[in-house]
């Protein structure tokens, strides 16, 4: 029965999505070449005064780069969820509510292919690596790849949260930029957080999207920024916050369920 119930329909909805994003090629585009470009202008702009505080000298192309995987899960999240809002005015989200299935396998299938997504498209994004003097230590590969997850987890959990509620694709992304994109900024992505009591400081330690970040930059080997968690500390917060994306979102479809 539970098989039935959950995971038949979750692997049918992850199918799915999966599919449909790639199919859809201009998504796929946008979701790796946006932040490819950010990468190359912002390091080849930042590269020469770069010098982050109590860290190694390195290049901005290197520091930049785990916040440069992080956008690209980021934008493929954003692309992935979108589905949410084009599957209920095409009515096939209504056909899923009144169906035999838990709420918890719409949420997991639809969660389950932005992960997917989101966690390849970094994974393609790291042939460029070598460009960007990042390494992959063999030890901490386990670390990366739970770090990919969890963070494509999280990001998808996000968009699905403000997917679910709107009507249109505009609003959506209205929201997204306006909520998403500075949690991205502020989380150590494109500088190192200020340490003590600062205003910035404290936004980046209350933001989730800060430990997956260090999480990501911590496995690929990258040096030891003031301020930063650790690697343990980074993938408990983000797997915490994976289960309370997880957990809003299935109280979100049992309740427009039962409308439904």
């Amino acid at each position: 029965m539970n098989n039935t119930y959950l995971w038949r329909p979750a692997a049918a909805l992850w199918h799915r999505d999966v599919v449909r994003f790639l199919r859809q090629r201009n998504r796929i585009i946008s979701a790796l070449v946006t932040p490819l470009v950010f990468w190359v202008l912002l390091g080849a702009g930042f590269s020469p005064s770069f010098h982050p505080a109590d860290g190694e000298h390195i290049s901005y192309l290197t520091y930049f780069f785990p916040g440069t995987l992080v956008l690209i899960m980021l934008f493929t999240a954003i692309f992935s969820t979108i589905s949410v809002i084009e599957d209920r005015r095409e009515g096939f989200l209504q056909g899923v509510l009144v169906a035999p299935v838990s709420p918890g396998a719409i949420v997991l299938g639809k969660f389950l292919g932005g992960t997917t997504l989101a966690a390849g498209q970094a994974l393609l994004f790291c042939v460029l690596a070598p460009f960007a003097g990042v390494s992959f230590p063999l030890h901490l590969l386990p670390a990366l790849a739970a770090s990919f997850l969890l963070v494509g987890f999280s990001m998808t959990g996000l968009g699905f949260l403000v997917a679910w509620p709107m009507d249109s694709t505009q609003g959506f992304h209205a929201i997204m930029n306006v909520v998403l994109m500075p949690m991205w900024m502020v989380s150590g992505a494109l500088f190192p957080l200020p340490s003590g009591n600062s205003v910035i400081g404290w936004l980046g330690a209350l933001n989730p999207v800060t430990y997956g970040v260090s999480a990501i930059r911590q496995s690929l080997g990258g040096p030891e920024v003031s301020g930063m968690p650790s690697l343990g500390l980074s993938l408990l917060v983000t797997l915490g916050f994976c289960l309370v994306t997880y957990a809003a979102s299935y109280r979100l479809v049992s309740r427009r369920r039962k409308v439904a």
